[in-house]
């Protein structure tokens, strides 16, 4: 890992584990302040993504919601992500009718076929890190959540 380089893993309970780099020159913003809001490693039940083909998701907790989201610029927006990348997307209050709370999501493309697409269509999220390493098997135990249904999962720094 090179000097600028920050890398972080997420760990399904009982394993895979796979390893993603921030994308430092394409979403300096949003890579920073996930990184901060990762100084202490988050466990967080994820789901599988109903609309969006091979994703799974999970909301950031509230002991990580360090930064105020709104000053995040809009940063290396996709709505067709590559397997292995990981989104930000944050939702407002209200923003879709009878949703009275904010949505603070991560999620995890882990295969082809992938689209950022929810019930308000498409929706440009922030692309902010890519899976490096374990991909194959971490995109299997994603899989599974199809099947099997929810699971824990860690994410946190590598330094």
């Amino acid at each position: 890992m090179s000097s600028t380089e920050k890398r972080i893993y997420l760990e399904f309970e009982g394993g895979p584990r796979a390893e993603a780099t921030l994308l430092l020159k394409d979403a300096p913003k949003t890579a920073e302040a996930i990184w901060s809001a990762l100084e202490k490693p988050v466990t967080e039940t994820v789901m599988h993504a109903m609309y969006a083909g091979p994703e799974i998701m999970f909301g950031l907790p509230p002991e990580a919601q360090t930064f105020d989201p709104t000053s995040l610029p809009a940063e290396n927006q996709q709505v067709i992500p590559a397997p292995g990348d990981l989104i930000w997307f944050f939702q407002p209050k209200e923003l879709m009718g009878g949703l009275d709370f904010e949505l603070w999501e991560l999620g995890v493309f882990y295969g082809r076929g992938g689209r950022v697409f929810g019930p308000l269509g498409f929706t440009p999220c922030t692309i902010w890190a890519t899976i490096t390493s374990g991909l194959a098997e971490f995109a299997e135990a994603c899989q599974e959540t199809r099947v099997i249904g929810l699971k824990n999962l860690t994410i946190g720094r590598i330094e």
